[in-house]
């Protein structure tokens, strides 16, 4: 019998390195233009804002809202079919309008979710090399 899939975890490229490692930490950080300030996430070559190749990462709050969200009950994406239903939450991160990053939730948390409700980041370690930033309702 073969074993059931396991949810999709990332890996990291040379892009996203410092943020799992920064992760690993259980600490945020988000690529930052050094020309011109704005953040960048997913991490990227170039500033979406400027164009500069001059980015770095740097600590984040970790703290914002719920912009959007949605209830999955479709087994659509691989190794995830276990955990239906399950929300995927869209969060604007407290530093920069725009700045998202996306969390899943367990059902267990679909009475305190709402557009605009306050999260803050938390960290679930999968291994001894892999922790995810995940994020809470506050």
């Amino acid at each position: 019998m073969a074993a059931p899939p396991t949810r999709p975890l990332p890996v990291a490229d040379d892009l996203s390195r410092p943020f799992w490692e920064a992760a690993r930490q259980h600490r945020l950080v988000v690529q930052r233009c050094q020309a011109c300030g704005y953040f960048n996430h997913p991490p990227r070559s170039a500033c979406d804002a400027c164009l500069s190749p001059q980015l770095c990462f740097e600590p984040v709050s970790g703290r914002g809202t719920i912009y959007s969200f949605t209830v999955m009950h479709q087994p659509a994406v691989a190794g995830f079919a276990e955990q239906l239903p399950y929300l995927n939450i869209l969060v604007e991160l407290d530093e920069q309008p725009l700045l998202f990053m996306v969390s899943d939730l367990p059902i267990g948390e679909r009475e305190k979710v709402r557009i605009g409700a306050r999260v803050e980041v938390c960290f679930e370690e999968i291994d001894a090399t892999l922790t995810l930033p995940q994020f809470r309702v506050v």
